[in-house]
C-alpha cells in the first residue's frame, strides 16, 4: 500500500473511496471482537474473482481466523472502512464470521475498567 502514499498529501486513495462512498453493508453490522475466517483461503491468491487489493489482503489475513479490530490494524484502515470490505466479502461467501455467544459485560464494569485505565 506504500505505493498509494505520497509523504506530504497522505494516501492517494481515501478510504471512503474504497467502499464507494458507503456507510454500512448489506448485511448485519460487524462486532469488532467477530472472528473473520477465509472460507477458502485460495481465493485469496487469486485476482480473478475481481477482488480489489484489500479484500484480496483482508482473504490472505483470515486464511486463520483473526477479530474484525485485527483486520483494521492489520490493513491499516478505519474500523469502519473494514467492515463494508468484510460484509462485501460475506455477502459473496469469501469468508464467515463467527460472534461471541457469551454474555457481554455489565455498564457498570466497563466503567470501572475505564476508571482504572485513566487512574494509571
Amino acid at each position: 500500500m506504500n505505493q498509494w502514499m505520497d509523504e506530504e498529501a497522505g494516501p492517494f486513495v481515501r478510504p471512503y473511496a474504497l467502499i464507494r462512498g458507503r456507510t454500512r453493508s448489506s448485511g448485519a453490522n460487524l462486532d469488532l471482537i467477530a472472528m473473520v475466517t477465509a472460507t477458502d483461503p485460495a481465493s485469496a491468491e487469486g485476482s480473478a474473482a475481481g477482488l480489489g487489493p484489500e479484500q484480496e489482503a483482508i482473504l490472505r489475513a483470515a486464511s486463520t481466523p483473526i477479530s474484525v479490530a485485527d483486520v483494521a490494524a492489520e490493513l491499516d484502515l478505519p474500523v469502519g472502512v473494514v467492515r463494508v470490505l468484510l460484509g462485501d466479502l460475506r455477502d459473496n461467501g469469501l469468508i464467515s464470521v463467527a460472534t461471541s455467544a457469551g454474555p457481554r459485560p455489565s455498564e457498570r464494569i466497563l466503567k470501572e475498567v475505564i476508571n482504572g485505565l485513566r487512574a494509571l
